[in-house]
């Protein structure tokens, strides 16, 4: 189903209601996959979908005006899930008609593509006249593919932002406004979880929006609701959190294997929240690695317990660390903590990711031997004292 976002400008997209995953990312409430119609003199198409709602796309585009009408497609993502529809929908429209790229975005595409299309890259600050509308593009290379940029619309005061500002998030409503408030939970977590690794080109991008002067009355992002009724809510979310500005909060990460782990976990918990701190403990095997990260994001503790197992880390722990340590979060202090029968590696081993993340520990850590007892649980509860005066609580 096609929506109108303005006069002659439409969301033809598609919903994937059923997605559950997303490269590791939990997706509990689906996505979708969001294309714009721009109808003047030559009529555009920003971005398609994944392949396999092509066929939607093309339906939800007839719903308007014939297909073959359609002058050129603008690709603002290489990505597959925004250009895997290409090639049905260049066999529909025509093979001949252009697809305008950054430069980037062309070796992109024809690596994903043998077809010969006639691709037409643009650099920072091109214009494209439409007949009564002026598109510019903006290079917004590794935000978050090399590819990637933006395309704002002029005279309507439009920013198509590709996988900026959005939410994997399903909905029959496409607005910020008729979803309200829920919908931030969202958009924090697809930038802690996609664009937190490029929070220092996202500040850059940001101010160069500034620098240009563009006045912004809806963002367009290629997944989840449209921005109209305050954009700059949205902006100012994603400066605070490229600045990784944290709060004083810690973030309990751990497994249990006979739940002794767990108790360490809980107690000290209890000992952040006593000096004053907020305390989230998340079990691993009961918390997605993606809703981990969205807490993390602006937590000023990360607090991991591990089992030994094997001489080394609990799986679960070993996965959300590396996962962890691909999205660089910043401005951290970190604690490890676990129980071991015997060997008792794994305090040191967390240290040692920490320590690859740039984190600033705390201290060596706190092991525990077999049950933890009442007087071990009391050492818990001053280590998560010790922690929250670490976070300044």
């Amino acid at each position: 189903m096609s929506i109108q976002i303005a006069e002659g400008i439409y969301d033809v997209g598609v919903t994937d209601w059923n997605i559950r995953d997303f490269h590791g990312y939990s997706t509990h409430q689906g996505t979708s996959y969001n294309a714009y119609l721009i109808l003047d003199e030559k009529i555009v198409l920003v971005d398609t979908v994944k392949k396999e709602f092509s066929g939607r796309l093309l339906d939800n585009i007839a719903e308007i005006v014939d297909p073959k009408k359609i002058d050129m497609i603008i690709s603002n993502h290489t990505e597959m899930d925004h250009s895997g529809g290409l090639p049905r929908v260049m066999h529909r429209i025509g093979e001949k008609k252009p697809i305008v790229c950054s430069r980037m975005g062309q070796k992109n595409l024809s690596r994903h593509f043998s077809q010969p299309w006639e691709y037409r890259p643009v650099k920072n600050g091109d214009t494209l006249s439409l007949g009564k509308r002026t598109l510019t593009f903006m290079e917004t290379r590794m935000v978050h593919w090399p590819d990637s940029m933006f395309t704002y619309l002029k005279e309507d005061e439009i920013l198509f932002s590709s996988d900026g500002f959005g939410q994997h998030f399903a909905s029959f409503d496409k607005f910020d406004d008729q979803v309200g408030e829920a919908i931030m939970p969202h958009a924090k977590k697809y930038f802690a979880n996609i664009l937190l690794l490029y929070a220092p080109l996202i500040l850059k991008v940001i101010d160069n929006v500034v620098r240009m002067g563009l006045p912004i009355k809806m963002i367009c992002p290629d997944h989840g609701v449209i921005w109209r009724s305050n954009p700059g809510k949205i902006i100012d979310a994603y400066a605070r959190w490229s600045r990784q500005e944290t709060k004083s909060k810690a973030v309990i990460i751990y497994d249990t294997m006979w739940h002794s782990t767990e108790e360490m976990a809980l107690a000290i918990a209890s000992g952040i929240r006593e000096s004053g701190a907020d305390a989230v403990p998340m079990h691993l095997r009961t918390s997605h690695r993606s809703d981990v990260m969205t807490e993390i994001l602006e937590a000023g503790a990360v607090v991991i317990g591990s089992p030994t197992l094997n001489n080394g880390l609990y799986p679960t722990i070993s996965d959300m660390m590396t996962y962890m340590k691909g999205l660089k979060p910043k401005n951290k202090v970190a604690a490890a903590f676990g129980s071991y029968g015997w060997s008792g590696e794994a305090v040191k081993l967390i240290n040692q990711e920490f320590e690859a993340m740039n984190m600033t520990m705390i201290d060596d850590g706190l092991k525990i031997q077999y049950v933890p007892t009442k007087e071990h649980l009391q050492a818990c509860r001053d280590y998560g004292l010790k922690i929250g005066k670490a976070l300044g609580a």
